[in-house]
């Protein structure tokens, strides 16, 4: 912004003006983005102070006069010119006009679109803001345990995407004519180079920086909990590479990430020891015990949703088609051209760290809304609340960690696994959280995912729920009495009441992407943590809904379990660093 006259004022808002002690000053707007156009502010100068004050009334009309020299009453004063104590004044009042001039746009407004957070299962790790509660423990309370559940990190492609859009929409690409440097809206493809997907299903760099990245930050976060002996993947590449990267990060010196058996050699896992990456195998005759339930389930099935997805896919993509077609009629574009390209946002940024494709020229806001609903349609039915067997397959994982971190002792404080996509979102339905019927009471709740329009007001938002490196974290918490923050407090001043110090003073809270969460039904502690009692009816009553894994999936081989025992194996792993 810069000023562009000064001068006398004699009339405000049709009022004459006694005296000529009004000046003008006009504001331009030069590179604010938030305002634009030009606005004039009336000033008043004030003999006493010789100060600048913003006019009550903003004046229409006024004649700008001398800019050089505003008189003053006081002939025995010499005339305030810009190059003198005006020019000081009126700098000084400045900050206060620019403030007045943005508050045309929210004062607090920092809101900004970004379509790398709404890409679904492709979205780059984010932790979103909303609820924007604090992801550090209550006041008062220390955590003394934690467990957590880990998406994989970034990849270079999985391999359904790849074939069944990226590859056919890259072969088509690479074959046209199509002038795109004629074409403005898709000018950009004239010099673009699809990356090299060779190493599908494999970590990118993005995805090992991201997963040492996560190491360190618990580490950070958890400075009193001892290291942990072993980490715990699932045997695809992508899953042990993601957990040795966080092993990496996680250790306190090298020697921490490499060499050793992991044996109980007398070293007590506080940071002085080999932290063992242990491979839990991805069978489909495991029972429950293992990282990938899902693939043991008999009735599960890995295309569950695709005819829900792609009735509202075909939907939302009609009119982008016909856009993209009237733009470039030579190239033919179809749905699967479109689901290819705004997939590409996601898996290209992973790659280079960046991507033309993301740009919300080429698909406007809306539209990737729209893209990211597809998705949240698909896993609402693959591995969410419309899933008939989702609560079963992620119920226990969360019996199993619920029963380490509540026990009187534990071989670690800290419990780390790495999975693929499919489980986090099953735990978080044995949960109950992210229901978009948690409040309505609804029967049916596939009644809140409907196919012909987006549920701008529903909880399950798969981008929130599982992007690359996706975590569920569940934390026990020794908290002090009266610690602030805290819901509802009868349960809590029962528990304080009890005679077992420990469990009065033993709370647990689940947090989703450092996003502290609320548990159905057990919210009576600090910050609506849960208590060490609710907890325990919470449990049985999730139980009761979801405890029958081998059953609810109608597995038929011999030998399928209900129940998770990995974690108390006696394998030991393999080093970080082999």
């Amino acid at each position: 912004m810069r000023f562009q006259a000064f001068g006398r004022v004699r009339k405000v808002n049709d009022h004459d003006v006694d005296e000529p002690r009004w000046i003008i000053i006009i504001i331009k707007n030069n590179n604010n983005a938030r305002w634009d156009g030009t606005t004039t502010m009336c000033f008043r100068y004030k003999e006493t102070s010789r100060r600048l004050s913003i006019a009550a009334l903003p004046f229409q009309g006024a004649r700008i006069g001398d800019s050089r020299v505003i008189p003053t009453r006081d002939s025995k004063r010499p005339p305030l010119t810009m190059k003198t104590t005006l020019a000081s004044a009126v700098a000084s009042t400045l900050a206060a006009v620019i403030g007045a001039m943005q508050m045309q746009t929210p004062l607090y407004s920092s809101y900004a679109f970004n379509a790398l957070e709404h890409l679904s299962g492709n979205s780059p790790y984010f932790e979103p803001a909303d609820p924007p509660r604090q992801p550090t423990p209550p006041r008062g309370c220390t955590v003394t345990r934690a467990a957590y559940l880990v998406r994989h990190a970034a990849i270079n492609a999985n391999d359904f995407d790849y074939e069944t859009y990226l590859e056919p929409f890259l072969q088509k690409l690479g074959n046209t004519s199509v002038d795109w440097a004629k074409i403005p809206a898709l000018a950009f493809l004239a010099a673009w180079e699809p990356p090299s997907f060779a190493e599908q299903e494999l970590l990118t760099r993005t995805g090992r920086v991201e997963a040492a990245q996560l190491g360190l930050s618990l580490s950070y976060r958890y400075p009193k909990l001892r290291l942990p002996r072993r980490v715990w993947s699932s045997t695809a590449e992508r899953t042990v590479a993601s957990a040795r990267g966080l092993v990496r990060g996680l250790s306190l010196d090298d020697d921490d990430a490499g060499g050793g058996d992991g044996g109980d050699g007398g070293d007590d896992g506080g940071g002085g020891g080999i932290i063992q990456v242990v491979e839990v195998p991805e069978g489909k005759r495991a029972g429950a015990d293992s990282l990938t339930p899902y693939k043991s389930c008999e009735a599960y099935s890995s295309a569950a949703g695709s005819d829900q997805q792609r009735v509202y896919v075909d939907a939302y993509t009609k009119p982008i088609v016909a856009r993209l077609a009237a733009a470039a009629p030579g190239f033919n574009f179809t749905t699967a051209d479109v689901v290819a390209m705004q997939s590409l946002c996601g898996y290209d940024t992973v790659l280079r760290g960046a991507s033309p494709f993301c740009s919300t020229d080429l698909f406007a806001p809306d539209e990737w809304l729209q893209y990211e609903y597809g998705q949240d349609v698909q896993y609402h039915y693959n591995a969410g609340y419309g899933s008939p067997y989702a609560g079963a397959i992620g119920f226990p994982w969360i019996n199993a960690t619920v029963g380490l971190l509540s026990a009187h002792a534990a071989a670690q404080d800290m419990y780390v696994s790495f999975t693929h996509r499919e489980l986090p979102p099953a735990v978080l339905v044995a949960m109950g959280l992210f229901n978009n019927s948690q409040f309505s009471g609804g029967a049916d709740v596939n009644a809140t995912m409907p196919l012909d329009q987006i549920n701008h007001n529903r909880a399950w938002v798969s981008s929130r729920i599982l992007p690359f490196l996706a975590n569920i974290a569940i934390e026990r918490m020794n908290c002090s009495t009266g610690g602030g923050g805290g819901g509802g407090s009868k349960s809590e001043k029962r528990s304080n009441s009890s005679s077992d110090d420990a469990a009065s003073s033993t709370f647990y809270r689940v947090l989703v992407n450092r996003s502290p969460q609320v548990l159905p039904g057990c919210f009576d502690g600090p910050a609506q943590s849960c208590s060490a009692d609710g907890l325990q009816k919470f449990m049985q009553q999730r139980g009761d809904l979801f405890g029958e894994y081998s059953k609810t999936c109608g597995n038929s081989y011999k030998n399928s379990t209900d129940s998770v025992t990995f974690y108390t194996s006696s394998n030991n792993g393999t080093k970080a660093g082999s």
